[in-house]
Parts: structure tokens; sequence; C-alpha cells
């Protein structure tokens, strides 16, 4: 049991470096935004992870990426 509690923690915060915050609140990510997270973002991907071209990136845009492998920290 304390095995997989340690577990989630490390999932936890795993997940919490991996984290965009949205520092304008509009509810989208910038390339500025995420930059913070992914310095290795270029603008190619960026226009390849917002699928709506709405030159934004969306939560579900976001998740899709990750889930993708498209985003590479540091």
């Amino acid at each position: 049991m304390l095995a997989i509690m340690i577990g989630m923690g490390a999932a936890t915060a795993a997940a919490a470096q991996t984290m965009v915050e949205d520092t304008d609140g509009d509810g989208m990510y910038s390339m500025a935004e995420l930059l913070a997270v992914y310095p290795a973002l270029t603008d190619e991907r960026f226009v390849e992870i917002d699928a709506n071209a709405d030159g934004a990136v969306d939560q579900e845009e976001l998740a899709a990426a990750q889930e993708a492998g498209l985003l590479a920290e540091g």
C-alpha cells in the first residue's frame, strides 16, 4: 500500500512539473506560456499543436500534444 502511495506521489509530482501556467488567465496557452515549461518548443511545433489554428493552444490541444509526445521538456 505504501509503495502505491509513493508511486502516486511521484506521478503527481511529475504531472505538476509539466503543467503550463495560464499567466494571462484567458483559458488558452500562448507560445510564451508554453515556452516557460517547454523551452525547446519551435514555432512549427506550436502551429502543429494549435489544431484549430486560432493562434493559441487550448487545454484539449495541449493534452493531445502531451499524449502524442509532441512536447519535450528542457
